[in-house]
């Protein structure tokens, strides 16, 4: 077995051509935020995960053996729910109402521009159709968000580095410089004939 206590987001700084030669692992996401698991990566290899607790895993990051072996993560497609706005009914902002509502039920979500992922629940599937969302059974990657407060600058399968080696006085300027505060109203609620259905 392959012992493993190293995570590097997304390879930072790794060279290309070690990648390319790594083996991988294809881990659902009830597997990837998990500290410690066992795993079988593409040679093989029983691989025995044992992270820093709270560590997530993400598409795209690479483990670390004791050997010095590299192993990248592949975020494994699993049964999720995607949610659109209704394309004849509705606009994109329910999607935002969408977001919002299960955010408060603490729902893990991926956010994309044109659609949201939750994992599988009947109840909140017949709440998003009941706001006019259309709610469809996929089968793809799941990358939910991090909390805001998430540790390790590791957000949303996204490593970004912050170089304080620039003009924070232009930084400065730009965050200060007041902007419109214009905001589009919400359109009010449409009513739905006998014909409308949102559900796939």
């Amino acid at each position: 077995m392959l012992h493993i206590s190293k995570l590097i987001p997304q390879g930072h700084g790794l060279a290309a051509a070690l990648l390319k030669r790594a083996g991988h692992v294809a881990l659902d996401w009830d597997v990837r935020q998990k500290s410690r698991f066992d795993a079988t990566d593409s040679a093989d290899r029983l691989l025995g995960i044992f992270l820093p607790r709270g560590t997530v895993a993400r598409g795209g990051d690479v483990l670390v053996a004791q050997d010095g072996s590299l192993i990248k993560v592949l975020a494994a497609p699993q049964t999720v729910l995607k949610i659109t706005h209704c394309p004849n009914h509705g606009t994109p902002f329910d999607l935002i109402r969408a977001a919002y509502h299960l955010g408060n039920r603490h729902v893990p979500i991926e956010l994309k521009p044109d659609h949201l992922k939750i994992e599988p629940d009947h109840v909140l599937a017949d709440m998003l159709r009941a706001m006019h969302l259309v709610v469809t059974e996929v089968t793809e990657p799941f990358e939910p968000e991090n909390g805001a407060y998430a540790t390790g600058g590791h957000f949303g399968g996204h490593h970004h580095g912050h170089d304080h080696d620039h003009d924070h006085n232009l930084d400065h300027a730009q965050v200060h410089t007041p902007a419109p505060a214009a905001v589009p109203d919400a359109q009010p609620p449409h009513v739905h004939g006998p014909g409308c259905s949102h559900h796939p």
